[in-house]
């Protein structure tokens, strides 16, 4: 239980207290946020990183990630990751970092809930198709700080702190990217947020694996035996091991890190995964029709502006251009959404009975 030290403390006070006591010099305390772009009274009960939790998971933008493809597009078995559970499980990662470390798992969570929710529908195959039409590019990171700061809350956002903010956009490696910083790179603002971006890899590398695997894209005997042989046979033991390893090898310390013999077989299974399962053909064929079909959607609303414009309930403006509107249109759909956008334009369904009966409802 949390009690408060005198009556005129509040429960927030509390938290803010036993985090001041318990956590890591390297830690961020919620005491000691940055703040907010729009400075808001505290709450009584939650600290600034517990209020950024809770309106990441009443988002709208949170609740679509469960409809939205991860590695698989609209997969038939319902064992397959989405980008919900991929969140989930990058949650779940980073929270046993942090907590190990005496690090701020509330800024953690915050991070690690809201790091995907800028996502497009088919992945990163919709990715591409929005940087297509977008003049300066599109990255789902830089349009995930895009959501969480002008377009939930009809526009108003959500008000997070600078701090989840920053691990939002920072939270991206790529296919070529690192996975850790050093001392003179561009480290985000919080450890918390290095460790949501190795949660995220760890995460991702692993169960794209398991899912590669049910899927039959990858057997076990092309999995390389020496990284096998050192990480393990089993999706569980493999995560446990490289959780372990950064426990291990960061603590006391501003940095995340791995050890070398980890981290180099962290980066062959990443480049294993790129080569076999993201670039693989089976995979490729539906990605293309996923991403033609989300390319012909945007070319209907181009040619047809007001459709979108009455859909949305929105105007251009000197601020929001036209092709700024489509773009976070698009980008908000799920997969669900956007087949049932294509079926609604390119196969729209006939009205059989208007031709056959009368406003009386007798047959004509």
């Amino acid at each position: 239980m949390i009690q408060r030290v005198t009556d005129n403390d509040s429960i927030r006070v509390g938290f803010e207290k036993i985090e001041a006591a318990s956590l890591s010099k390297h830690a961020c305390l919620a005491s000691a946020s940055l703040g907010r772009e729009h400075p808001e009274k505290a709450c009584f009960i939650r600290t600034d990183f517990q209020r950024d939790v809770d309106r990441i998971i009443h988002s709208n933008s949170f609740r679509l990630l469960k409809h939205k493809t991860q590695a698989f597009l609209s997969p038939n078995n319902d064992h397959f990751r989405t980008r919900l559970t991929h969140t989930l499980e990058v949650f779940c990662t980073a929270r046993s970092i942090a907590r190990c470390l005496s690090l701020n798992s509330d800024l953690t969570e915050a991070i690690a809930f809201a790091h995907d929710i800028g996502h497009t529908p088919f992945g990163h195959g919709g990715e591409a198709v929005l940087n297509e039409l977008s003049d300066s590019g599109f990255h789902h990171a830089t349009h995930g700080v895009r959501v969480l700061t002008k377009l939930e809350k009809k526009g108003k956002g959500l008000n997070l702190t600078k701090e989840v903010i920053d691990g939002v956009l920072k939270h991206s490696k790529g296919q070529k990217g690192k996975a850790f910083y050093d001392e003179n790179s561009n480290k985000p603002l919080t450890v918390e947020a290095q460790v949501v971006r190795i949660a995220d890899l760890i995460a991702y590398l692993n169960h794209d694996l398991d899912d590669a695997l049910r899927a039959g894209v990858v057997c076990n005997e092309e999995l390389p035996k020496d990284l096998i042989d050192f990480l393990g046979t089993r999706h569980s033991v493999r995560i446990h091991k490289m959780i372990k390893d950064i426990i291990d090898n960061s603590q006391d310390s501003p940095l995340i890190k791995m050890s070398q013999p980890m981290e180099e077989a962290t980066e062959k299974l990443k480049k294993f995964m790129f080569e076999n399962v993201y670039m693989n053909p089976v995979l490729d064929v539906p990605t293309q029709k996923a991403k033609n079909l989300l390319r012909q959607i945007a070319e209907y609303y181009i040619k047809n502006q007001d459709v979108l414009l009455k859909k949305i309930n929105k105007a251009p403006d000197d601020k929001t251009s036209f092709n700024r509107l489509l773009i976070d249109h698009l980008a908000s759909m799920t997969d669900d959404c956007a087949i049932r956008t294509f079926e609604e334009i390119f196969m729209p369904k006939f009205d059989v009975t208007a031709k056959i009966f009368n406003k009386s409802g007798k047959p004509k």
